[in-house]
């Protein structure tokens, strides 16, 4: 069988290969598009993370493709829609990071309550001034909780232990597992309305599309700080910007951002073929990576060496059962 692996480094092919013998495979260390599709045109599987956008320009390039494997956990990279209709299977890796995640959530968090990123820049050029590096207590604030998976979870678990009063929204109500776990479910109006932070752990789909926007923002406490590592969709990054603008959020650590796949290359903002709106995000990001209220990390919440082998590791068990496990796509 012909595999291509796409975005990843020179360990993780050593690993893969001596994992997949007997398995034809190419790897490459940028992601795939429509431009390089026709270097894999005749492979049947394919092993790609969430910079490889797969739609129909893409798939059609590929006309054996039987299935996807997506190293990562959410797959709103991939057009379901036109696999499903190819009948190409596709795969995730649904539990990975709970933990790795997480720990970056409360690292994020503990930057932000601290004034950590300022503090160390300003010791580094010499400066030890401590005006305005006044920080807060985690102990006693409230923490709101968009999404109660498996790293939603570990996040609670963590906050309960700093003494953390806990308040979570989610599409599944657990009563069990909040006793257990000592947190009260609320809408997300009123989530947004009695968070100190507010924390994302949902996946993106139609549904959770700027779950923060111009219609709600104005609805969060004053003063809140939001922390984003899921997906830059969730948030609409004009009501962000408004919001920082406007005293609503005192500050923001995002691991993730729209359209952050395009910020990987430093001349996206001459390319014809982005759109007015996409633009807009982009010049929108730019001003978010300037504020001092802002601390943003690189989509790096998922990366230790741990978690990356967990994620291959699933990524090897799905191809070699044919993707029949974590189907996503059917």
């Amino acid at each position: 069988m012909k595999l291509a692996f796409f975005e990843v480094e020179e360990w993780q092919k050593k690993y893969l290969r001596e994992r997949l013998k007997g398995y034809d495979i190419k790897f490459f260390d940028y992601d795939l598009n429509v431009k390089n599709a026709s270097k894999v045109g005749d492979v049947e599987g394919l092993g790609i993370f969430i910079y490889s956008q797969i739609d129909e320009k893409v798939l059609d390039k590929l006309p054996k493709l039987k299935f996807i494997a997506t190293m990562s956990t959410g797959y709103d990279h991939i057009s379901m829609q036109s696999c499903k209709k190819r009948g190409i299977r596709a795969s995730n890796v649904p539990y990975y990071g709970e933990n790795t995640v997480a720990e970056h959530t409360i690292g994020l968090m503990l930057c932000l309550s601290k004034k950590l990123h300022l503090a160390i820049y300003r010791a580094r050029k010499g400066n030890f001034d401590i005006d305005n590096l006044e920080g807060f207590d985690l102990k006693g604030k409230t923490l709101g909780i968009i999404g109660a998976g498996h790293i939603g979870q570990h996040v609670i678990k963590i906050a309960k232990a700093m003494q953390m009063n806990i308040l979570v929204t989610t599409k599944t109500p657990d009563s069990k597992l909040s006793k257990e776990l000592g947190f009260n479910y609320a809408s997300l109006d009123n989530l947004l309305k009695n968070s100190d932070i507010i924390s994302f752990h949902v996946p993106l789909n139609p549904s959770t599309k700027h779950m923060i926007n111009m219609g709600n923002v104005k609805k969060i406490k004053k003063g809140a700080y939001l922390i984003n590592t899921a997906r830059g969709g969730l948030i609409d990054t004009k009501a962000l910007l408004y919001g920082l603008d406007h005293g609503i959020f005192a500050g923001a650590a995002l691991d993730v951002l729209e359209e952050e796949e395009t910020l990987k290359e430093e001349r996206h903002l001459s390319k014809k073929h982005y759109t007015k709106e996409e633009r807009n995000i982009l010049k929108e990001n730019y001003q978010l990576l300037k504020d001092k209220d802002v601390l943003i990390t690189p989509h790096t919440a998922f990366f230790t060496r741990e978690a990356q082998e967990r994620i291959l590791d699933v990524t090897i068990n799905n191809i070699k059962s044919g993707c029949k496990l974590n189907r996503v796509a059917e």
